[in-house]
């Protein structure tokens, strides 16, 4: 009886021993689902790291060696080169006066729009979601045409249009870049909010506050990672675009940082490596706002994912 006793202690302690050994045990399924991740971030990080290797190297090297080879010179002239040859630093801004002034509308109209139809009782709201949301899903080439034609009819003052016309201005590829990214925000945002609790609108509307309020000084700031995330997206895609510029601007003087690129392309000869170097200088904002707004972005992505 004494040693039944006395055994129980010892197996409770080597229960209490191998437990966290039996946490700390890597298992198959996570090994495996941590090898896919790194194959596939590798995978997806690839074309940058070999734009980068190429822009660091000579093309006549790479091109009697390949561009796989080990580098015999590295170097950051191509990065210079394509700085000044492409004019990067007009093209540079350019894409900052359309993408800034559209994002920050992009995300005001939407915000106010995500607010109304999660926190106000209104008729007919979720069917005005659904519009918003389905606006997305309209090819954006198949109304190039008709927004041609429109942008041309659209008398501006010579201060804002050198063409008195919306067309070959930066106002027309704000307003396309307003309209087409505002209904993905107002999905994303809207569902967000119905995640806040109502108790603090009611609370605040005990105090008097109104609409305004509600939205600006007690929604708005709760929804600072959601927008934070969104901001990082939207500015990579507005920063990015090429085609509505293309469309409605005619003078290359307007034209934003993905145009810099065709000037670094030869008539009968084209450096490669120069080309990728011009590639990764484009690519720095993009990358140095992500860098910026990190933090807020992955906790923008992990909004809601411990709610029941």
């Amino acid at each position: 009886m004494t040693s039944a006793v006395a055994a129980r202690p010892a197996q409770h302690a080597k229960a209490a021993t191998g437990a966290p050994r039996d946490r700390r045990r890597v298992r198959p399924a996570r090994l495996g689902l941590h090898t896919f991740l790194m194959v596939v971030s590798l995978a997806f990080l690839a074309p940058l790291l070999l734009a980068v290797y190429a822009s660091l190297r000579p093309y006549q090297e790479t091109a009697k060696y390949g561009y796989f080879s080990l580098p015999r010179h590295l170097s950051f002239d191509y990065y210079q080169q394509a700085f000044t040859e492409g004019e990067m630093s007009k093209y540079f801004v350019n894409s900052l006066i359309i993408a800034v002034p559209a994002l920050l509308l992009t995300l005001f109209f939407a915000s106010f729009v995500a607010f109304s139809v999660s926190r106000i009782q209104l008729r007919g709201r979720v069917f005005l979601l659904v519009m918003f949301t389905a606006g997305n899903l309209l090819p954006q080439q198949v109304i190039v045409t008709p927004l041609y034609a429109l942008f041309n009819r659209i008398p501006l003052p010579y201060w804002m249009s050198d063409s008195m016309t919306m067309y070959d201005s930066y106002w027309a590829v704000i307003a396309v870049q307003v309209a087409f990214q505002t209904g993905f925000c107002v999905f994303v945002l809207a569902n967000f909010m119905r995640t806040l609790p109502m108790e603090i609108i009611e609370a605040a509307i005990v105090d008097g506050a109104g609409v305004w309020t509600q939205y600006w000084r007690i929604t708005l700031p709760l929804c600072r990672p959601a927008l934070a995330a969104l901001a990082t997206l939207q500015f990579t895609w507005m920063y990015n675009d090429f085609l509505w510029a293309l469309v409605f601007m005619s003078s290359g003087d307007k034209l934003p940082i993905t145009s810099a690129l065709n000037n670094l392309r030869g008539q009968f000869f084209t450096d490669y490596n120069l080309l990728a170097a011009g590639s990764v200088i484009v690519a720095l904002p993009t990358i140095l706002v992500f860098m910026i707004l990190q933090r807020q972005f992955i906790a923008g992505l992990t909004l809601g994912a411990n709610k029941g």
